[in-house]
């Protein structure tokens, strides 16, 4: 069952060095917090996996915490390129970064595999693409009931997977509303599982027909963290503070004002901070 606990007990007791780490959220429920405190506490080697890497993951890359990245598409969305990503993949700075690139598909279905606990995921795609020819893990098996080519990579099984989400109950039970993403999969497919929350609730009110709720027992740790996914938005509470996706671009472009930046907003920050940004963008 799912225990309530401060993030700074969920980090330090889920997240570990060399793991492999899922932080998922589209658009919608970034777990910008949770990152920072995995960025505080000094984790290190660890493999990333997103289907969308955007600012956050460019703030773990730049400190140094990670080995490695599975991933779809990544960028600052709708401003540009992610300078640290950039700045590990093509000068090895702060480390060499391995990376393994995929499309939505692939990785959406590898999260389902995952979940189901099997060993691979099958599907239709990669038909006139290129990604094969520079990836190993895009194969193709063929059907043994049509003789259909399908495309096969292996399932995405995380240690540890971390998301946000909008409230919980105080028995753990998890409810996510607005655009979904692939939070429910990656939870159920990774071995542990953090989920901050804006608030923690008696009950939870009956859910809008798109919402998803995970139950206590697929859970391993819940933290409240008001304005956790800021600057990403949460339905019903804040928006997306698309002034500061534009503003990292200048930050990240230049080492020195990325560390500054993570020594003022991070490494001397708090979970706490999160809460007065969601206070000023729902006023």
């Amino acid at each position: 069952m799912a225990r309530i606990v401060t993030l700074h007990e969920a980090v330090a007791e889920n997240v570990r060095d060399g793991d492999t780490v899922a932080m998922e959220g589209f658009t919608h429920l970034i777990p910008y917090a949770a990152g920072h405190e995995v960025i505080r506490q000094g984790k290190k080697d660890l493999y990333l996996i997103r289907m969308t890497p955007d600012i956050l993951y460019d703030q773990l890359i730049g400190v140094g915490a990670a080995r490695g990245m599975k991933f779809s598409w990544g960028g600052n969305p709708g401003v540009g390129s992610l300078h640290r990503f950039r700045d590990a993949v093509e000068n090895q700075w702060p480390r060499p970064l391995e990376i393994e690139e995929h499309s939505h598909a692939a990785m959406a279905n590898a999260y389902e595999a995952g979940a189901a606990n099997l060993p691979f995921a099958v599907f239709r795609g990669y038909i006139g693409a290129d990604l094969a020819k520079v990836n190993a893990n895009i194969r193709s098996v063929t059907c043994p009931f049509t003789g259909e080519v399908l495309a096969a990579v292996p399932a995405i099984r995380p240690d540890v997977s971390i998301i946000h989400a909008l409230r919980a109950d105080r028995k753990g039970n998890v409810l996510i509303e607005g655009i979904i993403g692939v939070q429910k999969e990656a939870v159920l497919a990774a071995k542990r599982s953090i989920v901050t929350v804006e608030e923690i609730v008696d009950e939870l009110v009956p859910p809008s027909p798109n919402s998803v709720v995970l139950p206590s027992w697929a859970v391993t740790a819940v933290a409240e963290v008001p304005g956790g996914a800021f600057p990403s938005y949460a339905q019903g509470y804040y928006p997306r503070s698309n002034a500061f996706y534009i503003a990292w671009d200048e930050i990240a472009r230049d080492r020195d004002s990325f560390q500054a930046w993570i020594a003022e907003n991070v490494m001397n920050a708090s979970p706490g901070d999160f809460a007065r940004h969601a206070r000023k963008r729902a006023a």
